[in-house]
């Protein structure tokens, strides 16, 4: 009888313990956030003005080898071309085939460099943030409501989406709902 009584208390004890130290969960919106911070745009408008750069300079070689390719379609027609001069000019299309390809591989490569450069920062400072926000306002666990555009939290109480507090803990004015500004997605790290 003792033994169970004894069990009884520490079996108590450990459920108030437990229900001392319960878990408050939250969950924030990264993307929301920052579509509201001022960031946003000045990034957004550096990345597309890199865009249009490199895209420009692809455009210029995509043209070079059009024109270099009905000039040599114009000469095989006339059956003006001896074949060594066909030769030489075939491999020069196929190495500009090639160069374009690569530009616009490197295009690509640069654009996302850019992208996770301008990023970076902001991510830190968000990160900073929600963890500043979820320390002061007692949270145990801060999620994602997404991650790569599927849903992580199924369900939360709006109560618990502390989003507008990182806002205001980042000194920025969350715009009411219905008037967010769109971006271009940032990559999931």
């Amino acid at each position: 009888m003792r033994k169970f009584v004894l069990l009884v208390v520490l079996g108590l004890g450990a459920i108030a313990s437990y229900a001392q130290t319960a878990s408050k969960i939250g969950y924030a919106d990264v993307d929301y956030i920052f579509s509201q911070m001022p960031e946003a745009k000045q990034i957004d408008a550096d990345l597309k003005s890199l865009q249009t750069q490199l895209k420009n300079q692809i455009d210029s070689k995509v043209q070079e080898f059009q024109k270099k390719l009905a000039d040599y379609n114009a000469a095989i027609q006339a059956n003006t071309m001896p074949d060594a001069v066909r030769a030489n000019t075939e491999r020069e299309l196929q190495q500009l085939q090639q160069n374009i390809e690569k530009l616009q591989q490197d295009a690509q490569t640069n654009l996302q460099n850019k992208q996770t450069q301008l990023m970076d920062p902001v991510y830190k400072k968000v990160g900073k943030a929600i963890e500043d926000t979820a320390k002061e306002n007692g949270f145990t666990f801060i999620l994602n409501q997404q991650i790569g555009g599927l849903d992580v939290i199924l369900y939360g109480d709006e109560k618990m989406d502390i989003s507008d507090l990182v806002l205001k803990k980042m000194g920025v004015t969350p715009k009411p709902a219905g008037t967010t500004t769109t971006t271009t997605p940032a990559p999931k790290k």
